[in-house]
Formats: structure tokens, C-alpha cells, sequence
């Protein structure tokens, strides 16, 4: 008797399967995002005939010696920084980012170097033919190295060359929403697709021992297209992030199984491709006017890099009757909701009746709570109409009863701020005393903050 394929609904937003269709997803709430797919049962006796050969998996415990897996520099020291020092053979990663955001240009741009080091590197397209992407090499330069170039959506064939391939180091794949596998009863991009193709994909890099990047498009809300289990089956995950009309893009790890998820790399996009910021705090603060009301430097940290940040606040009278504008770019507005509470209860400024539009110049997007006392000096100074320092920096977390808590590493945003000239920093009141208390740069005063309401009353006399 022949098998019969039975039918169920896959949502391409979170991978929850459903017995049948809905309008929304009942795992994430999502609207509209359940494809049908089709799955072929395996018959009783073949299930049971496959159980009966099944063997013993080795038990191990949990010491022994363990070496750290080898790296392979890619050339370009901001790419370096997030993977964790370099690619790892049969390692998987997948890049994520909005369209025309340079994703492909800094893939490319990868590819060559590593090209040029004697590595061999395969460049897969599904999108572009080879034409475009010799195009694209001659704009970035890079049309003189020895890197390998196919355009094809098949797997099956994809996976066959690089059988027949057996020297190939890196492998870049892009998109996997392009790629199609016959053996698939569906269109390139639905989730069975991009599940089955990314699986043979990420089984061949796992068998021969080759590199795999995979580009990844990305949903309106940011998020990485296709089923949420392409994340889990890859071994890191990186977004490429930025304004396209902005110079500036930010590459950050969302997953990584060989190194940290809080670095970021800084590149920026010119006529030539992207080039590496090694200094991003002063190009982030190059255009900054120090004698303007509603502006103040936060000394933030991106993983194990101190980054300063002009952080420019601006207060507006409501218009009409509805409730005050409240717009944020590069923060969290409910975080800023929170600290508008906490200044106009703890510290009796009046912002209920304003409209407040808080800004990171610059295109990054800032997530840690340190950033809470230079949002808050950009806000008073606003609301006061006079300038803060332009040789301070602000730092430190403020609570829901208006005090400054300490942040982490604060000896290293404050060497950072003293690089680039910074005279006085702002920040949480130290609890360490005598030795413990490490000393501030030289020529660096600090004025020390024990709640929130000190931005507001008095100048506290600096160290």
C-alpha cells in the first residue's frame, strides 16, 4: 500500500508546527505567517526495523583535555573581532541585514582576503550572476585574487561540486532564501525550502571540514527571515546593522558557540567598499557641537571595546490634545519612558506636557543601563536651556528611586574618554576606598554622583 503524505502548517516566523491552518501563529502571535508542507511518514516496519539497529552512544565525562579549535583570519580585523578571533573550520555563520545594506560587499570583500592568503574560497550567488559580482570586485579592488565564483540555486548541484572540491577552506552561500532543493515540493524561500537546503548545506561543511557563510535576508521588524530553527542549527549569528543613508554599519554577533556576543565591529561604506573604523569614538563624535543645549557624551562599551557616543536630547511644547511625542533612534524607549518618570518624580521637572525626541548620532543602537545618566544629562540640559561640559563624559545606571548604580569596567571608559582629550567625567559614586580605588587618567577629574537629582540641583565640587 502506498504511503499516504499527510499535511502540516509551519510557521516561517517562529518554526511552531500546527495540525492545520490559522490566520495566527498560536507560538508567537504572529499574523499570516503558517505554510503548508508536506511530510512522507515512514512506514511501521522500516521505523521499527531502524530502531532494532540503533548503537550504544559513547558516554564521556567532563574532564579531559581540550584544545582550542584553530582560527583562520579573514584579513579584516572588525570581522575578526566579532567571529571571535577568525573563522573556525566547519564552523556555520549567518549574516543577517536589511537589503543594500553592504552585506555582500563585506562578504566579498572577505572572500578576497582570505583568497589572497593562499586560502581557497568559494563565492555562491543565487542572486546575482557572475558578471555582476566581477562588477562589484572591480569596484572594491579585489579583482586580482584567486577566488572562485559559481551562481546557482540548486543544492544538489551546489553540494556535488563541492564533493568534487575537496581543497575549498570558506564557502559563502548567497542567500539561502535563493536556494532550492527538487527533493522539496515547495518555492525557494518558504520554510521547508530554506530548512532543507540550509541542512544539506550545513551537513556537507559539517563532513569535509570547510567554513560556511550563509547571507540571510531579514524580515521588516529586522529579524532574520524564514524559520527561527535556521538560528539554532548555525553556530553563530551575526546582523549587519546601519542606516543606508548613513556612512556608518555595525556588525553584531546575536549567537556565537566560539567566542563572545557583545563585540561589534565598525566599518564604514565609501566608493571602495567598507573600510574598518579602529577609532569609532572619534568619528562618532566628529560633527559634535559642544555649546549646544540637549547634548552630552555617554562613555559607553561594546564588549571588550570603550566606545563614546554624543547622546542629543530635544524638548518641544505638545501640540493639540493627544498625549506628548515620544521618539527615540538608537535607545530604548521604554527605558526612556521610565527615566522621563523618574525625573519628573525624584527631581520635579516638568515633562508631562513636552514632546521629547531623544538621538545616538551617529547609527548605533546603545543597550546597556550605563547609558542612563548621560540620557538624563541630555534631558535636564534640554529642559534647562544650558549646555553640559563639552569636556565631560556620563555613565552609570539610574534606579527607579533615582539612584546612580555602578556600572562595569568603568576604568576603561574612563582611559577612552582621556585618549580623546576629556577632562571630567560623571559618573556613579565609587564604593571602593584606599587601595581598592583605582585612580582616574591623569588630568582627569571626576565628579561622583549618588542620585539622579544631583544633575539637577547644585554643582557637586569634582575631585
Amino acid at each position: 500500500m502506498a504511503k499516504k503524505t499527510s499535511r502540516q502548517y509551519v510557521c516561517r516566523a517562529c518554526g511552531a508546527v500546527h495540525a492545520k491552518w490559522a490566520g495566527q501563529c498560536d507560538a508567537c502571535q504572529e499574523w499570516n505567517t503558517l505554510e503548508e508542507m508536506a511530510v512522507e511518514p515512514l512506514a511501521a516496519s522500516s521505523a521499527s526495523s531502524r530502531a532494532g539497529k540503533g548503537r550504544r552512544v559513547q558516554l564521556h565525562g567532563l574532564g579531559g583535555k581540550v584544545e582550542l579549535p584553530p582560527r583562520t583570519g579573514t584579513g579584516i580585523a572588525e570581522l575578526d573581532r566579532v567571529l571571535g578571533g577568525g573563522l573556525v573550520p566547519a564552523s556555520v555563520v549567518l549574516v543577517g541585514g536589511d537589503p543594500g545594506i553592504g552585506k555582500s560587499t563585506l562578504l566579498l570583500q572577505a572572500a578576497s582576503r582570505l583568497a589572497g592568503k593562499g586560502e581557497r574560497v568559494l563565492y555562491i550567488s543565487g542572486e546575482e550572476a557572475v558578471d555582476q559580482i566581477r562588477l562589484r570586485a572591480i569596484r572594491l579592488g579585489v579583482v586580482e585574487s584567486s577566488l572562485d565564483l559559481a551562481a546557482s540555486i540548486n543544492v544538489a548541484d551546489i553540494v556535488a561540486t563541492l564533493e568534487a572540491e575537496p581543497d575549498v577552506k570558506v564557502v559563502v552561500i548567497d542567500s539561502i532564501q535563493t536556494m532550492w532543493l527538487e527533493t522539496v515540493d515547495s518555492a525557494p524561500g518558504t520554510v521547508s525550502q530554506v530548512r532543507a537546503c540550509a541542512f544539506e548545506l550545513i551537513r556537507a561543511a559539517k563532513r569535509r571540514g570547510f567554513s560556511l557563510i550563509l547571507v540571510g535576508h531579514v524580515t521588516k521588524e529586522g529579524a532574520l527571515a524564514g524559520p527561527r530553527v535556521l538560528e539554532h542549527m548555525v553556530d553563530a549569528v551575526m546582523y549587519f546593522e546601519g542606516d543606508r543613508g548613513h556612512q556608518f554599519r555595525i556588525l553584531r554577533a546575536a549567537k556565537n558557540r566560539y567566542g563572545a556576543t557583545d563585540e561589534i565591529g565598525v566599518f564604514a561604506m565609501t566608493d571602495r567598499g567598507l573600510e574598518e573604523v579602529s577609532n569609532p569614538s572619534a568619528l562618532f563624535l566628529a560633527e559634535r557641537r559642544g555649546n549646544i543645549a540637549g547634548s552630552a557624551v555617554f562613555a559607553g562599551l561594546e564588549g571588550s571595546r570603550p566606545v563614546l557616543l554624543e547622546v542629543q536630547a530635544l524638548l518641544s511644547p505638545k501640540g493639540g490634545d493627544g498625549a506628548p511625542r515620544r521618539a527615540v533612534v538608537g535607545w530604548d524607549s521604554g527605558r526612556l519612558a521610565m527615566l522621563l518618570a523618574v525625573l519628573e518624580t525624584r527631581c520635579g521637572l516638568k515633562l508631562s506636557g513636552m514632546d521629547v525626541y531623544l538621538n545616538v548620532a551617529g547609527g548605533l543602537r546603545v543597550v546597556e543601563p550605563a547609558a542612563d545618566l548621560a540620557v538624563a544629562a541630555a534631558l535636564v540640559s534640554a529642559a534647562s536651556g544650558v549646555p553640559t561640559s563639552p569636556g565631560a563624559v556620563y555613565f552609570g545606571e539610574v534606579g527607579l528611586s533615582g539612584e546612580v548604580r555602578q556600572v562595569p569596567q568603568a576604568d576603561a571608559r574612563l582611559k577612552e574618554a582621556a585618549k580623546l582629550g576629556f577632562t571630567q567625567a560623571v559618573l556613579p559614586r565609587r564604593i571602593a576606598r584606599g587601595s581598592a580605588r583605582s585612580r582616574p587618567p591623569e588630568g582627569m577629574s571626576l565628579l561622583e554622583l549618588g542620585h539622579i537629582s544631583d544633575l539637577v540641583g547644585p554643582d557637586v565640587e569634582a575631585e
